[in-house]
């Protein structure tokens, strides 16, 4: 399988990163599957409303966390390149991100 690397692409997000974000995302995981089984048990309804806010808040640290990664990195070296394209590409993609979850 071929995989598409944009010019100018490191490869993955730093190891530590990577790390902390899968055990952020398992504990999310356990959050959810917590969730499912407040609906089976019929849990009163602001409860689990609260606990769909806290997965919430757990997945936009994660988020966070990776766009950290990504300017720290990605955007940092399209910048060192001194290629303006690239540097375009990677603001604008950035930006995209940025108006579609709402920030």
């Amino acid at each position: 399988m071929t995989t598409y690397t944009p010019k100018g692409y490191l490869a993955s997000m730093q190891d530590d990163t990577k790390q902390a974000v899968g055990k952020r995302l398992s504990r999310i995981e356990g959050q959810v599957r917590g969730l499912a089984r407040m609906v089976a048990d019929d849990r009163y309804c602001i409860d689990i409303v609260t606990q769909i806010d806290a997965v919430r808040g757990a997945l936009r640290r994660v988020e966070e966390e990776i766009l950290r990664d990504h300017v720290a990195h990605c955007v940092e070296h399209a910048i060192s390149s001194g290629d303006k394209q690239e540097q375009r590409q990677k603001i604008a993609e950035l930006m995209d991100v940025l108006e579609r979850s709402g920030r």
